[in-house]
């Protein structure tokens, strides 16, 4: 599988794009400990992955696994704490996706 496009927001930190199953296998080689789902299932309709296909195919690669789904238009202030303490807890390196990588990323910037 081609690498899928990533962007490192800190050392410890990265956002994706929307991954599917295969994606997994390439972060665990890719160096990363954790991924984060923060896409609703269902929320493209019923083509994209869902968050248990994409937990059994992380916990496969070796890969710890969470997932907060977040509305795209606003992340609650009980998310945004969710999302810190899943960064604090999970090992590291973690990458967080969900459709483009933008309420990924606002979640993270929101916790600094």
């Amino acid at each position: 599988m081609n690498a899928p496009y990533v962007q490192q927001l800190s050392a410890d930190v990265t956002v994706a794009p929307q991954l599917d199953p295969d994606a997994m296998a390439w972060a665990a080689q890719a160096g990363f400990k954790s991924v984060i789902n923060n896409r609703p299932d269902f929320e493209a309709g019923p083509d994209q992955p869902t968050s248990a296909q994409m937990e059994q195919a992380a916990k496969a690669a070796g890969l710890a696994y969470a997932y907060l789904p977040v509305d795209p238009s606003v992340q609650t202030p009980q998310e945004i704490a969710r999302f810190a303490q899943l960064l604090k807890d999970m090992p590291k390196p973690v990458l967080a996706f969900c459709r483009s990588g933008n309420r990924s990323t606002r979640l993270y910037k929101a916790t600094l």
